[in-house]
């Protein structure tokens, strides 16, 4: 198996159990997947997408019209699907309501779009989570980017690493910024582990997270990556937001 680099223990707080396995977690259907076909391809219909912003193209875009003027620190983005119902509650639980074992159902949407769309240099050597601030590490108890990357690994089989990239700073909550806003607010807030650079030297690395809205976290997270010393950086994704919301 790949090697995981895990985050240290931290305490965490779980009101409910988990679900059971056998459940499908949108209809409550048993079945041998977390969430099962006709959910998926009722709620999560593969479409053709620009493979910068991944917004829904008619045909699958490198770069649509208005990615075109916009630089990116990362090659490709990887969607599961739309942020719409049912996903926008799933990931709302997931994310704030303590519901980890929901990193089940939500990385296999990720782990299908990829095996869909994979081609001979498409598979990375390295997945890596967005983090977390130290603080809202602290308080969240758990980062749910790393929840979907260690699975996602595991099944891939794809070393992961929840520590090489880390939040130097914390940065203020991003919900109604608009994209020049994110980026500056996002300035120098990722750094790499000097330590262990040398892992990332030429290598195709992913950054795994759970919504992507205006890209700004992704291309800050990436540029990081891309300046420690990493040749291709692909960014794999839950959901995308629908450009209105941006």
């Amino acid at each position: 198996m790949p090697p995981v680099v895990g985050p240290a223990r931290l305490p965490v707080w779980r009101s409910l159990l988990p679900r059971p396995s056998g459940l499908c977690a949108l209809c409550r259907d048993w079945g041998a997947q977390p969430v099962c076909e006709p959910c998926l391809q009722r709620f999560a219909p593969l479409r053709a997408r620009c493979a910068a912003c991944a917004l829904p193209t008619a045909i699958p875009l490198p770069r649509c019209g208005r990615c075109a003027a916009l630089a990116s620190a990362f090659t490709r983005c990887i969607v599961g699907a739309d942020y719409a119902p049912p996903w926008r509650q799933l990931i709302a639980d997931f994310k704030f309501h303590r519901r980890p074992e929901h990193a089940a159902a939500l990385s296999r949407l990720i782990e299908r779009t990829w095996r869909a769309s994979a081609d001979d240099d498409a598979t990375p050597v390295l997945l890596l989570p967005v983090p977390l601030a130290p603080q809202r590490l602290r308080e969240r108890g758990y980062n749910q980017a790393w929840e979907l990357a260690r699975r996602l690994g595991r099944r891939l089989r794809i070393a992961t690493d929840a520590t090489l990239l880390r939040r130097g700073r914390d940065t203020a909550h991003q919900i109604g910024m608009t994209r020049s806003e994110r980026e500056h607010n996002l300035r120098d807030a990722f750094e790499v582990d000097a330590r262990r650079q040398a892992r990332l030297q030429g290598c195709h690395v992913a950054l795994v997270d759970d919504v992507l809205t205006t890209g700004a976290t992704a291309h800050a997270a990436a540029l990081a990556l891309r300046r420690a010393g990493a040749a291709r950086v692909d960014v794999w994704v839950v959901a995308r937001t629908p450009l209105d919301d941006e």
